[in-house]
């Protein structure tokens, strides 16, 4: 009896531990196996990487210089070319339709572009980032400046928007998309607008500290 009961007990003892394994192993086979971060880009022209071959744009830079890092990342795709910050937000219910973990909104450069009142400009912004803060979704807020040639007064106004809503409460921003690479030829396309290749590896490099930093803020899966 003393007999069986030992091979029972050792029995038992291997049946937990084959239970335990089991259990480790498929912890680790979810951590293997998580889902990708889902990165929201609402955007316009400048992160749909307008005039440019798929592979040289904004979110194709900036997910391969992730994943390069070892983030595993998938760039959700809400940039329009042309689209203003009333566009973004009239579509934002349809772009976070499949979820997303995070986001960057860049947007406003049309609405300069075409003189809409900084208060417009603002009331859409603020709706975008509140409908997103609702969600509990980490943003990056990239700025924008205005044209010279709408005046001193407007190009002020225009800018204060972006500072003022950069100072939310866990807001990441960063105050110009395009610094460094607005009006110098060697990294813009010819039409002196939208950024070449080049243009956009600055603004990826620029920006990926700050990419890290909103990817950090997302909750464990």
């Amino acid at each position: 009896m003393a007999s069986m009961a030992a091979a029972y007990g050792v029995r038992d003892r291997w049946r937990k531990a084959v239970i335990v394994l089991g259990l480790v192993t498929l912890a680790a086979m979810g951590r293997a196996q998580a889902d990708p971060v889902r990165l929201l880009v609402l955007g316009d022209s400048l992160s749909a990487g307008f005039g440019l071959p798929h592979a040289d744009g904004f979110e194709a830079q900036l997910a391969a210089a992730l994943n390069a890092r070892g983030h595993d990342v998938r760039i959700i795709d809400a940039a329009v070319s042309g689209d203003t910050t009333a566009g973004g937000l009239a579509r934002l219910d349809w772009a976070l339709g499949d979820g997303a973990d995070a986001a960057i909104v860049e947007l406003g450069a049309n609405d300069g572009l075409r003189g809409v009142d900084p208060a417009d400009t603002e009331a859409n912004l603020t709706a975008i980032l509140g409908k997103l803060a609702a969600k509990h979704i980490p943003v990056l807020l990239t700025g924008m400046y205005a044209l010279p040639n709408l005046g001193h007064d407007y190009a002020q106004a225009f800018r204060v928007v972006f500072d003022r809503l950069g100072q939310r409460p866990g807001m990441l921003y960063d105050p110009f998309f395009l610094q460094d690479v607005a009006a110098v030829p060697a990294l813009n396309q010819p039409d002196r607008l939208h950024p070449n290749p080049d243009g956009v590896k600055l603004i990826v490099g620029r920006l990926l500290p700050l990419v890290e930093k909103l990817l950090a803020e997302v909750p464990p899966a």
